[in-house]
C-alpha cells in the first residue's frame, strides 16, 4: 500500500526553471469508490478540488497512464499520476510600471522578450523591479486575474519567455515542458574551440556542495536530476565558439553548468568560471581585447531566441524567435573582427 505522494526526483521542482511538481500513488485495496479529485485532495495537502478539476479537463491526470475526467471514480490498486503546475501567488506583490517587451498576447498565453538584468520572481534581496512585478501592473490594466508561470530564465539572460494567463493554460503549458515536446533554442557564445560540429551534453545536475548558489554536474545517477542539452556549432572564432543549444530538459543553469562541466564556460559567466581569459594569450593587447568585450557585455552570454509550443485552446504550434541583444551581438562582432584580422596577418 502506497497513501501518501512521492515527488518524482528525476522530475523538476521549485528549483528548477520548470515550475510543476509531479505526484504518483497506488490506491489502496480497501480504497471506496472516491471521485478522483475529491480522493486526490485529501491526499495532496494544500491543493483545491478546483485546480485538481482544472488539472483533469487539461489531461493532467492519469489512472493506469489514460487521462481522467474530475468525476472519474478511483478504484482499489489503480496507478494514479497528477502533474500540478506552481498555484497563484499567495504572498502580495507589488504592481510596478516596468515596460516590457511582448511579443504575442491572447487570453490564454502572453510572451515576453525578457531583458539582462531583470529577475524573474520576487525573492530575498529582489523584492521589486521583477518580471512578476511588472506582469501584475500589466494584468491590472488589460486583464483578468493574475500572471502564472510556467518557468524560468536566469536574472541575466535574456530572451523568451512564456506565460499563462489562466490556471488551464498554466496546467496545459506545464504537461508539455513536462513531456519535452516544448522546443526551446538558447544561443551562446561559449569559450575554446568545440571539438565536434554538433554534441550532446548529458549529466545529472544538482546543488553544489561548496556554493549552494551553484549547480554542479555527476556522473552519478542518484545524484541531483537528469539533465541533457544538445548543441550545434554557428561560428568559430578560434577563441571562443558561437553555440546554438536545444533543451531536452530544464534544470536550473542547465546549460552554463553543462558547458563549464565540459570545459567551455560561457563567455562572461563570472559563477561558472568564464570571467578570465580561458584560450588565447596573456599579451596586454589580447588582455585588454578581452576585457573590453567583458565591458561589452558584463554577463553571461546567454539568450533564449526560440520557443515553440502547442497553443492550449486553439489548435497549432506556436513559435516565437528574438533577435540577439545588442551587447552579444556588439561582442560577437568584436571577436569576429579580430578573428579575421589575424587570419588577414597570416596569409
Amino acid at each position: 500500500m502506497m497513501d501518501i505522494p512521492i515527488k518524482d526526483d528525476s522530475e523538476l521542482n521549485e528549483e528548477s526553471s520548470e515550475l510543476f511538481e509531479h505526484y504518483r500513488f497506488v490506491v489502496d485495496k480497501g480504497q471506496g469508490l472516491f471521485r478522483i479529485d475529491k480522493f486526490l485532495a485529501n491526499k495532496i495537502e494544500g491543493v483545491s478540488r478546483n485546480r485538481l478539476q482544472i488539472a483533469a479537463r487539461a489531461g493532467n491526470i492519469l489512472v493506469n497512464n489514460v487521462a481522467v475526467k474530475p468525476n472519474y471514480r478511483v478504484k482499489p490498486c489503480e496507478i494514479i499520476t497528477i502533474l500540478l503546475p506552481e498555484p497563484p501567488q499567495i504572498h502580495e506583490i507589488t504592481a510596478e510600471d516596468i515596460p516590457l517587451n511582448i511579443i504575442f498576447e491572447d487570453d490564454e498565453v502572453l510572451i515576453i522578450n525578457k531583458p539582462a538584468g531583470m529577475v524573474v520572481h520576487p525573492a530575498y534581496g529582489n523584492y521589486n523591479g521583477t518580471l512578476l512585478n511588472a506582469l501584475y501592473f500589466h494584468f491590472q490594466q488589460f486583464k483578468v486575474g493574475l500572471p502564472l508561470l510556467v518557468h524560468r530564465i536566469d536574472k541575466d539572460t535574456t530572451g523568451i519567455m512564456a506565460i499563462a494567463c489562466t490556471e488551464f493554460a498554466q496546467t496545459v503549458l506545464a504537461r508539455q515542458f513536462f513531456d519535452h515536446t516544448i522546443e526551446r533554442r538558447y544561443q551562446a557564445l561559449v569559450w575554446g574551440d568545440m571539438e565536434s560540429d554538433e554534441g550532446t551534453i548529458r549529466g545529472n545536475i544538482g546543488r553544489s556542495s561548496r556554493d549552494r548558489r551553484l549547480m554542479c554536474i555527476s556522473d552519478d545517477p542518484d545524484f541531483g536530476r537528469h539533465a541533457v542539452s544538445h548543441y550545434t556549432v554557428l561560428e568559430r572564432f578560434g577563441y571562443v565558439t558561437l553555440v546554438e543549444c536545444r533543451l531536452e530538459t530544464g534544470r536550473t543553469h542547465q546549460i552554463r553548468a553543462h558547458f563549464s562541466h565540459i570545459g567551455h564556460p560561457l563567455f562572461g559567466d563570472e559563477a561558472y568560471g568564464g570571467k578570465r581569459i580561458l584560450k588565447g594569450s596573456l599579451f596586454a593587447k589580447y588582455k585588454q581585447f578581452v576585457d573590453n568585450c567583458f565591458e561589452i557585455l558584463p554577463r553571461q552570454a546567454l539568450h533564449a531566441k526560440s520557443l515553440a509550443f502547442q497553443h492550449p485552446t486553439k489548435p497549432g504550434i506556436l513559435k516565437f524567435d528574438s533577435d540577439l541583444p545588442e551587447d552579444m551581438k556588439a561582442v560577437i562582432e568584436k571577436w569576429r573582427r579580430y578573428t579575421n584580422a589575424r587570419q588577414d596577418d597570416s596569409i
